[in-house]
């Protein structure tokens, strides 16, 4: 006969210390994620805004800012050079003490935004740099950050499986030069799938952004296998059924 045993510990919501924070441009989904107590903060980009059809960016966000009030929200520069960043960034900070202006690390011909970053963070304007991928990277940021405002540094661990790597090692390395950096906080971005959340805690990541896809999973952290397996076989039966399949 068989032994079963568990290989690996239950997880347990409870126990993660790392901070989610729901990732989307879904006001419905939105507010019905900051009923969930384990939701501390929100985060947007034009990508997610413009799949969910809003044309109007400032309106949304004061919207949305009026909608869930108290929470830490991450709103997108658009602009591709300093001064426009500049100029956007000092916008989109007076909509609400809440508000953290995201900076990408560079634009689009690789010229770093660290002006931006240091003129934006010693003047109190609270920053998420984003499109973060390397350790290098992560340096410089902070090295701009240095002795500023609140501000948080977005890796996108995601991205970085897609390309085959193991995102831990990076994310470490970010954590030890981060560490340095009083009132600043590492954002494990673009997770693929719910076991990253456990990732990103087991390595004391600060924060993880989630899409709303991959929040829906949260009620089967813990679930017995046994009985997972038995709604897998379940689910197939029925579709089967629904299909009409014959042979």
């Amino acid at each position: 006969m068989l032994e079963t045993s568990p290989t690996t510990a239950t997880p347990k919501l409870s126990d993660l210390k790392v901070k989610i924070f729901a990732d989307g441009a879904d006001k419905a989904g939105i507010v019905e994620l900051a009923k969930n107590a384990y939701v501390k903060g929100f985060t947007t980009n034009p990508t997610l805004m413009r799949k969910a059809g809003i044309s109007d960016y400032e309106a949304f966000a004061r919207d949305l800012l009026e909608a869930i009030p108290g929470y830490p929200i991450s709103f997108e520069v658009f602009a591709d050079d300093n001064a426009e960043m500049l100029r956007q960034a000092k916008l989109i900070t007076t909509w609400g003490d809440d508000v953290y202006v995201k900076i990408p690390v560079t634009n689009t011909k690789r010229e770093t935004a660290a002006p931006v970053i240091r003129e934006l963070t010693r003047s109190g304007v609270k920053v998420n740099v984003t499109a973060l991928m390397t350790p290098r990277q992560v340096a410089d940021v902070c090295a701009a950050l240095a002795g500023g405002a609140p501000a948080c540094v977005s890796v996108f661990a995601g991205r970085v499986a897609d390309t085959g790597r193991d995102p831990l090692p990076i994310m470490s390395a970010a954590l030890a030069t981060i560490a340095e950096h009083p009132g600043v906080e590492l954002i494990w971005a673009s997770p693929r799938e719910l076991l990253n959340i456990f990732h990103a805690d087991s390595i004391g990541t600060h924060i993880i952004t989630v899409t709303h896809e991959v929040l829906a999973k949260l009620s089967l952290i813990g679930k017995d296998l046994d009985e997972y397996s038995l709604d897998t076989v379940v689910m197939f039966a029925a579709d089967a059924q629904k299909a009409g399949f014959t042979l």
